[in-house]
């Protein structure tokens, strides 16, 4: 029989090369860029936790996280709830430009405010 044992692992040894590349390292260098971001969090910080709310470190201890939800709020958070630090934008519109693209998208009604 013409068969040989490195014939019939080969298909078996190129996948788990395939997996390696498209799945597992990618992941590893993911969770690896989260965990140095959340060892990095410093008070004053802006951060949207992986539930999507958004609040401002007020205080950082261990394994835990101090949030700021409003003034005078706070709460008790894992790192590991830290979806992502936000940047500050840096520039606001002006007062002249028109936050629209100059379009008019209607019959001038707005819908927002009738009443049926």
């Amino acid at each position: 029989m013409g068969n040989s044992p490195l014939g019939t692992f080969l298909p078996l040894i190129l996948l788990v090369v395939v997996f390696y590349f498209l799945l597992i390292r990618p992941q590893r260098k993911r969770q690896q860029e989260a965990l140095q971001m959340q060892n990095s969090l410093t008070p004053g910080a802006r951060v949207m936790t992986t539930t999507g709310l958004f609040a401002t470190v007020a205080a950082v201890e261990d394994d835990d996280v101090v949030l700021e939800l409003a003034p005078g709020v706070e709460t008790r958070w894992v790192k590991a709830s830290i979806g992502r630090v936000l940047t500050p934008v840096d520039s606001e519109p002006e007062a002249d430009t028109p936050l629209t693209d100059g379009h008019d998208t209607g019959d001038g009604d707005d819908t927002s405010t009738k009443q049926s």
